[in-house]
């Protein structure tokens, strides 16, 4: 793999620039891919992107990434059209009066649902965002309390799709002992996960005010539009007929059926949406809710309304394979090196891994790479090994919550109701906030 230096963060910066002034998040991301396609093989142009675009759609992640979020989009669009998500929303209103409590609540679900982000972020969004209407709340403040519940939680849960990820990861890098012993030592020092999820109740309840795009979103939706301009949500979107509601059951079923088989099958939401599915086609038919056609009709439109989201997790992907083409995450690690003391390693790993994840939007795969190098690293200076691995996943909890074209933030941008380039921004001041307290603590930690 050919080393360019500081030149590998020109796509990365294309990418951030266009996205900023168009508020366009494909077109952004297959923008910086191609100038850094450009800058790879100037005349290899188009054999080199479309072997990269038949990897990305060749790789088995990218293809279960399709499937659940697909199938998700169906069974949350069947459950909106037989009127579970209203029998679900008029069972919360009764017990929720004010714009506060909405708030709170739609927080206290985030806690309760921690299985998996994508389980998260889509199911809360879409159950409460007619909930949060009632409100004057912005899709945008929806969003971005959905999405600080997402990975954030998950990680600090020992039995999420997160932390049995990155226990095999730490297992495959031979670490001290068993990897998920020491996961769940790290979690205490996940510092940046703790202070993004304590930010939403304090936001909630005005203690941190609004700030930045999401004041304006906020002023809008006071006016009388919680949705803002250009978000289409339309296969997902609740439309009350005035009929009496399905029995709450409806609702509740398909969703404890989605948790509890997700955790059966070793924490695989792919499995467990397929079963939710199921279990709601039964009910469907049991019931006679909807005609064969429009059940499968309206399964299918749930599928198609993930498709731009869909599109730009595919076009992230593409982006990721061309930085590491350009060598983008060795010569950052390369750089910072010389700043790694002992004290000092836990916060440079948080800010440089952040600055990769959010980069690159992959949470994932690039801790895959980097763990070979930090975790010897911590080991030969001797430094705090929980608090070193406890600064790697918060830097990933930290890209999944701020990427613009995150998985994360596209699908509860999505499940909310509003565009993902709305709702990165609106939650950027916040999502910054927590970013450079957590840097605080592990300087602080780091140095005691």
């Amino acid at each position: 793999m050919e080393e360019y230096g500081i030149l590998s963060l020109i796509p990365t910066l294309v990418v951030l620039v266009m996205a900023i002034i168009t508020k366009r998040t494909i077109e952004s991301l297959l923008a910086g891919a191609l100038v850094g396609l450009l800058m790879f093989q100037p005349l290899n142009v188009i054999t080199q992107g479309s072997d990269i675009l038949l990897s990305v759609l060749g790789n088995d992640t990218v293809t279960w990434i399709i499937l659940v979020c697909g199938l998700f989009g169906s069974l949350i669009a069947l459950l909106v059209k037989t009127g579970g998500v209203l029998s679900f929303g008029d069972a919360v209103t009764r017990r929720i009066h004010t714009r506060r409590q909405s708030l709170l609540a739609t927080w206290g679900l985030g806690l309760i649902i921690f299985v998996d982000d994508y389980l998260n972020a889509l199911t809360i969004s879409a159950s409460m965002k007619k909930i949060t209407d009632r409100f004057n709340i912005s899709r945008e403040k929806l969003a971005y309390i959905v999405d600080s519940t997402a990975a954030p939680i998950c990680i600090l849960v020992p039995f999420s799709t997160w932390a049995v990820f990155f226990a095999g990861l730490l297992e495959e890098n031979n670490v001290a002992g068993n990897g998920m012993a020491l996961y769940i030592q790290a979690i205490p020092f996940m510092f940046y996960a703790w202070i993004a999820a304590a930010l939403v109740p304090l936001v909630a309840l005005g203690i941190i005010p609004n700030l930045g795009p999401m004041r304006a979103a906020e002023a809008r939706a006071e006016a009388g539009q919680p949705q803002p301009d250009g978000a289409d949500d339309s296969a997902l979107e609740i439309e009350d007929t005035g009929k009496k509601r399905p029995h709450l059951l409806n609702f509740l079923l398909p969703i404890v059926t989605l948790i509890f088989f997700t955790w059966y099958f070793e924490i695989d939401v792919l499995r467990g949406v397929m079963v939710a599915l199921a279990v709601t086609l039964v009910l469907i038919a049991v019931q006679r809710l909807l005609s064969f056609n429009d059940t499968f009709d309206t399964a299918l439109d749930g599928f198609k309304a993930m498709i731009m989201p869909l599109g730009t997790l595919v076009a992230g992907f593409v982006l990721k394979e061309v930085n590491d083409l350009l060598g983008l995450t060795n010569y950052v690690i390369e750089s910072v090196q010389p700043l790694m003391t002992a004290g000092m390693l836990p916060a440079v790993v948080f800010v440089t891994m952040a600055f990769l994840a959010f980069a690159t939007a992959s949470f994932w795969g690039l801790f895959a790479v980097a763990m070979p190098i930090v975790l010897p690293l911590a080991s030969s200076m001797d430094a705090h090994m929980p608090l070193v691995v406890g600064a790697l996943i918060s830097a990933s909890a930290f890209g999944s919550h701020a990427c613009f074209y995150g998985d994360s933030t596209v699908l509860s941008a999505q499940g909310a109701g509003c565009t993902p380039m709305a709702h990165a921004l609106t939650q950027l001041p916040y999502v910054l906030i927590a970013a450079a307290v957590a840097t605080g603590f592990f300087i602080a930690v780091g140095n005691i």
